[in-house]
């Protein structure tokens, strides 16, 4: 059997071997198959009433005839079953996430095949031709664009990087899809779920783990991420903050109302909901309010092969390791080492002789633009931030300051491109 859209078999009459009409293609019942999705029943209309007849009876299924074998006089009529997939009803004309191009489309056609002696789904059809199809028109879109000197172009996705928005539907979806899904950029992410209906956000969180969908929401305009973990189960929306970095979940807490802050705060880990907190106490607008909690420090009193030691054990819990601040027992600050200059020194060296010491601090209540300067004027990475007892809070790294201070779309683009 050649490959064939559906578009072109809805509604084509259905014969049995003797050529009589059973009645008319209405759709067709989908189940996960070994590669691709495949169809167990047919469902046939006759008058009022829906046929279902199983696969194995088709004797023919192409563009042109389709016929059943053996006797078709008392064929079962269809009962609907619960979690079902119908492939006009359920797919056609259904918005899908495109994983491979990262973007929500719409399905305009599918394109059915044989793989072992099954008939498939292998691709979906999300482009214009797709559509004049549907409409009829696709030999007179074709005239058209010929005249124009133009090609009507195939718009195809392999049924493998597609992943259905519809809880009922998930069970279709391929781990193949929720695989390439895990290794879209966050802002990719972000994308897609804003462009989604808010009831099929849940589906698309529930395919990604819990770090993921942090990073994806984070990168959520603030309206739309707090409707999104407003929405979430309270113990997913928690699990999700815990995995963020508690500035970026401060960030997010911060535009919730109080009420349900305080509830997702009491559902996380004391330690860092108490983190989160502290920063939720700054203003927005502060080196306090911009600040990440987390950060490298170490003691003077290490030798370089210590430090390193040290380093590695500390960094998978911080974001930014360029710096490395080195700290007195009281948590104030005496100097910075950067990460090349302790792996370039010998390791028997100590950092009291490595750390520089003339160090360029903000207080927690600095303003973005004096922050921006500082960071600008000495090109740093990121600068320590101060608290009033002048112990060292947390630091401010050069993108959360320029995302503050770049417009939206540049925002986008930058992600796009990183």
């Amino acid at each position: 059997m050649s490959e064939i859209f559906i578009s072109s078999i809805l509604g084509k009459t259905v014969i049995n071997t003797q050529g009589h009409e059973i009645g008319k293609l209405w759709d067709l019942i989908m189940v996960p198959g070994e590669v691709f999705p495949e169809v167990s029943h047919l469902l046939v209309k006759k008058g009022r009433r829906i046929l279902s007849i199983p696969w194995n009876r088709i004797s023919l299924f192409n563009r042109f005839v389709i016929s059943i074998a053996g006797a078709t006089n008392h064929l079962p009529e269809y009962i609907a079953k619960d979690g079902e997939i119908l492939v006009k009803r359920d797919i056609l004309d259904k918005q899908i996430v495109d994983v491979n191009g990262a973007k929500v489309v719409r399905v305009n056609d599918l394109k059915l095949g044989s793989y072992k002696e099954h008939l498939c789904i292998f691709f979906v059809d999300i482009g214009f031709r797709g559509l004049l199809r549907r409409l009829g028109y696709e030999h007179l879109g074709e005239k058209i664009a010929g005249i124009l000197k133009k090609q009507l172009p195939h718009q195809h996705i392999s049924w493998e990087y597609v992943q259905l928005l519809e809880m009922n539907l998930s069970r279709l979806t391929l781990t193949v899809a929720r695989e390439q899904m895990k290794e879209l950029h966050p802002a990719d992410l972000a994308h897609i779920i804003s462009q989604i209906p808010t009831k099929n956000i849940q589906t698309v969180l529930n395919s990604l783990d819990t770090e993921t969908a942090g990073e994806a929401i984070h990168e959520l305009e603030p309206e739309l991420r707090s409707r999104v973990i407003s929405q979430l189960d309270s113990e997913q929306a928690s699990d999700i903050l815990e995995e963020m970095d508690p500035d970026e979940a401060a960030d997010v807490l911060g535009d919730l109302p109080e009420e349900k802050a305080q509830e997702l705060l009491g559902l996380m880990d004391v330690e860092e909901a108490e983190d989160i907190q502290e920063l939720m106490e700054h203003e927005e607008d502060t080196a306090g309010g911009l600040m990440n909690s987390e950060f490298l420090a170490i003691s003077s009193e290490l030798t370089v092969e210590d430090a390193l030691k040290e380093v590695r054990l500390l960094a998978p819990d911080v974001e930014t390791v360029y710096y490395v601040y080195v700290t007195n027992p009281d948590e104030r600050l005496q100097g910075v080492v950067s990460l090349k200059e302790l792996i370039m020194a010998p390791p028997n060296s100590s950092i009291s002789e490595l750390m520089s010491t003339n160090l360029k601090t903000v207080d927690v209540e600095a303003a973005p633009e004096e922050i921006l300067e500082i960071i600008a004027k000495y090109n740093l990475i990121a600068v320590p931030v101060l608290d009033k007892e002048d112990k060292m809070a947390g630091i401010v790294t050069v993108d959360d300051i320029l995302e503050l201070f770049l417009p939206y779309a540049l925002r986008r683009r930058r992600h796009h491109h990183h």
